[in-house]
């Protein structure tokens, strides 16, 4: 019998296990079995306590559970720990070992586990430049120290050192929520760094999402920043010693002068504090730290997703001198995070970074930006020697960054790009033959990084930077498949339920600012019912539509009474199909695709949707009532918009793709001159497309499933603006927010609403997985996964790979005269099911490799592959 391995445990969907909030966790295995066609028959979960004593042995359980499965052992309380392993029995008569053991560790779950309170400066700063706040602490520890566990939060963002030293590698913690609501709090081990004797703890907060600037306003949140912490330490005789933030905490400013999201950070070096979070250090000068009072989070919660890290660095790759003799230096990728530099020089030097995107007319374009300076400084303590800094509290959007006020002649090396994003796992790849498709797919990947920053945005550069629950909507089966989003949009789902308003109406950005109006927007609002419903298609995790079920069912009540017994919504403002090429460019929401037409159809969307969640939730009252809602919008938009022979009322691409895609034409006949229709459309305007943000996800689906495959093909390939591929010949190295964003003569678009680094129209990508590659689930999760790649448009080669939570499922296939190859591997547990073309009834793959080959007719492509 071959061997049989089994990974350690996952615990729900992070990577680390440290300070988990879940008091009944799942848990999460992957199998790897040389044998072909394995399949799980059984499994064993066993627990053990902190100090190795058996606390849970399941013994074998029958049933091949192996994704998010239940909890075995007694409830989990504040601060358990212990190690969680698992093994696996196979249906031919196979086992494994025990895996690695997974370690594991509750966060503080209960609010009295709080002995911290918030504190705060006892002044207010409301300048215009708002200095970042120091706070510490010395303590002293009789013993030697057996662990220690720092639980820490803030209102702002900010940063830890114990002893002078870091604590953690996550940047701008704790990250946005819905403040008002909740906050996260992270747990760090910081065993290695504290010891008997005096210690010293230090906490720099800064403005951050909390209080600075956002969308053009300040103190959003509240006008004081905070910093909560609780450092508990055991000691060798088993005793805790506990240090937690109140009124004999110190506070005081420091060199960073400012610090601001948007606006960027500036740091005096020469007013460095050295030794500050020390115990050899004085906090002479510093005042009392104040308890804050008045309104804090509800809920202290432990993230479900990852933290923002430094994920990569990026060298210059020229240096520039533009007409006006500036320097700019050009890293060759539009990125998100910040810039390292190292610089010897004279104290006082002021050494400015000014970011951009784009260069236009051979300058650094900052216009874009609108408000946000988006500007770094510092000044050097002039040491003698190299000073390295980089910034702690902002980010920015930019290829480009213009320095002046160098000391001396600037080298390449001197400065560095830092790109920052949430830490998601990479899960989903792609590549073909056609090199300008990779590059498009590549920008995708790029604009998703850099808007999945602690929240999905919908830009990373200007003053605004908000979630926008449309870009996420139609964006999300993308993302679910080309990062381990689950933890990542769980986390902003709960936010949205908790914004959402009494009367069902969805905030347009989420988390929303307190005054922002709620306006219930088609595509936008959507998002409480789509996004959870993607996230569940690509992870299994049920718990997920369990949770928003009542925020989904809000969303859809509102929109029944707003469409009223004619069924169809026809009043109020609406986006509409956003950003339509032919709208004008101050009112985007003006497309050719009428915005009644576009809200009904969502209405149905989001019925028929959430009939399935109540479905597969076993709510059958709530399904039958939103099967019959879906239904009855279904039967008005065909009396209101489609004629007898399948013609809409507004004659569009998006209005067709709309229709098409969500099934809201009757009859095959119908639908088939629907898309014929939409063909012509399509070939009329030269190949380019005339859809925005709704529509421009759906076209190709649309064509794909009326039998004009050559068509979508040809609408992909094309570099006729607009399209997908036209910004690729201007530079472009992320998706872009317009279609025109970079005019033909090298000016940027003349409206002020001009992001480089929009995922939204990106979303083509998920059609390039689906149907180009041919990877589509067909069971939650991809336990049963169909494989239909639809080769054309001359690409003579694909492949690329999606990391399933039952392991690598990979997909290859290629084109030499007319036979294609396919080629599959298949992870254990689960099946795939070939399909080659629309009429074949499809063959079952278990697990292992597969080599399959197919005549396809006629030749598509060359016999070069990828």
């Amino acid at each position: 019998m071959r061997p049989v391995a089994v990974s350690p445990p996952q615990v729900e969907h992070l990577r680390s296990a440290l300070g988990i909030g879940a008091r009944r966790p799942r848990l999460s295995w992957r199998t790897t079995a040389e044998q072909p066609s394995w399949r799980q028959a059984a499994y064993a979960i066993e627990v053990t306590d902190r100090v190795g004593r058996l606390r849970c042995d399941t013994g074998r359980i029958e049933g091949d559970a192996q994704v998010l499965v239940a909890w075995p052992g007694e409830e989990l309380g504040s601060r358990d720990r212990g190690c969680v392993r698992v093994r696996v029995w196979g249906t031919d008569g196979s086992e494994s070992g025990w895996s690695d053991a997974t370690p594991f560790e509750t966060g503080l779950l209960d609010a009295h586990d709080w002995l911290a309170r918030f504190i705060t400066a006892p002044w207010v700063d409301d300048g215009a430049e708002r200095p970042a706040t120091y706070f510490r602490r010395d303590f002293t520890l009789p013993a030697d120290v057996r662990s220690a566990r720092l639980y820490v939060t803030a209102l702002g963002v900010y940063t830890a050192e114990v002893n002078g030293r870091a604590v953690g590698d996550d940047v701008l913690a704790p990250g946005w929520t819905s403040y008002a609501h909740r906050v996260t709090y992270q747990t760090y081990d910081v065993t290695p760094l504290v010891g008997a004797g005096t210690n010293a703890i230090g906490l720099m907060v800064a403005d951050g999402w909390f209080r600075g600037n956002l969308a053009g306003q300040r103190n959003v949140y509240g006008d004081r920043t905070a910093v909560l912490a609780q450092l508990e330490m055991t000691l060798a005789d088993g005793t805790v010693q506990t240090v937690a933030t109140d009124g004999s905490w110190s506070v005081g400013t420091g060199p960073i002068r400012a610090a601001d999201l948007y606006d960027g950070e500036t740091c005096d070096a020469r007013l460095e504090l050295p030794g500050w979070s020390e115990a050899t250090s004085t906090s002479r000068g510093w005042q009392p730290a104040q308890r804050l009072e008045g309104a804090t989070p509800t809920v202290l919660a432990a993230p479900v997703g990852p933290p923002v890290r430094r994920v990569e660095e990026r060298s210059v790759v020229e240096v520039i001198t533009t007409p006006s003799g500036a320097t700019v230096l050009d890293f060759g990728q539009n990125l998100v995070g910040w810039l390292r530099l190292s610089a010897t020089g004279p104290a006082g030097t002021e050494i400015v970074l000014r970011h951009g995107e784009v260069l236009e007319h051979g300058e650094l374009c900052t216009r874009t930006l609108r408000s946000a300076k988006a500007t770094d400084r510092y000044v050097l303590r002039g040491a003698g020697e190299p000073e390295v800094w980089e910034p702690s509290f902002t980010f920015h959007g930019f290829r480009y960054a213009e320095v002046s006020g160098w000391p001396g002649d600037l080298a390449a090396d001197d400065i560095t790009a830092v790109v920052l994003h949430s830490d998601l796992d990479r899960i989903g790849f792609f590549e073909c033959s056609d090199p300008l498709v990779n590059r498009l797919h590549d920008n995708v990947v790029w604009s998703m990084r850099g808007n999945f920053l602690s929240v999905p945005t919908d830009c990373p550069q200007r003053d605004e930077r908000l979630g926008w629950t449309g870009d996420i909507q139609v964006f999300t089966p993308t993302a679910a498949y080309l990062y381990d989003v689950t933890g990542f949009l769980a986390s902003w789902l709960e936010d949205l339920a908790l914004d959402q308003a009494p009367d069902g109406c969805v905030p347009l950005t989420i988390p929303t600012r307190p005054d922002s109006r709620r306006i219930p927007a088609a595509g936008w609002g959507d998002a409480a019912v789509l996004v959870p419903w993607a996230v569940f298609r690509a992870s299994g995790d049920l718990e997920i539509l369990a949770r928003q079920f009542g925020s989904m069912c809000a969303w859809v009540d509102l929109l029944e009474r707003l469409v009223g017994p004619e069924r169809l919504w026809g009043e109020g403002f609406q986006f509409g199909d956003w950003l339509d090429p032919a709208a004008p460019n101050d009112k985007p929401n003006l497309a050719t695709t009428a915005s009644d037409l576009v809200a009904t159809a969502h209405v149905f969307r989001s019925a028929s949707v959430l009939a399935a969640v109540a479905e597969v939730l076993g709510e059958t009252a709530a399904q039958v009532r939103y099967a019959a809602l879906a239904g009855e919008v279904r039967a008005a938009f065909l009396g209101e918009y489609v004629t007898a022979s399948g013609r809409l009322s507004s004659d569009t691409q998006t209005a067709y793709s709309l229709a098409l895609c969500f099934g809201l034409i009757d009859g095959d006949d119908s639908v088939q001159r629907a898309g014929d229709r939409l063909a012509e459309l399509v070939r009329e305007a030269g190949y380019t497309l005339a859809t925005g943000f709704l529509g421009t996800p759906l076209i190709c689906d649309a064509l794909t499933m009326t039998g004009h495959l050559d068509d979508a093909y040809r609408l992909l390939l094309s570099t006729s603006s607009p399209s997908w591929l036209a910004p690729l010949s201007m530079g472009a190295t992320t998706t872009w927010e317009r279609w025109d964003a970079l005019l033909p003569d090298g000016s940027v678009n003349g409206e002020s609403m001009t992001s480089f680094n929009h995922y939204a129209l990106g979303a083509v990508a998920d059609w390039l997985h689906r149907v180009v590659l041919g990877i589509r689930p067909i069971e939650p999760g991809y336990r049963r996964v169909l494989i239909a790649p639809r080769p054309g448009g001359g690409l003579a080669s694909a492949r690329g790979a999606v990391n399933t939570p039952y392991g690598c499922l990979a997909v290859g296939w290629s084109v030499s005269g007319t036979i294609m190859t396919l080629t599959v591997d298949v992870p254990a547990n689960s099946t795939a099911v070939v399909q080659f073309g629309d009429g074949d009834a499809g063959r079952e793959l278990g697990s292992g490799h597969h080599e399959l080959d197919h005549d396809v007719g006629t030749a598509i492509g060359s016999a070069s592959g990828v």
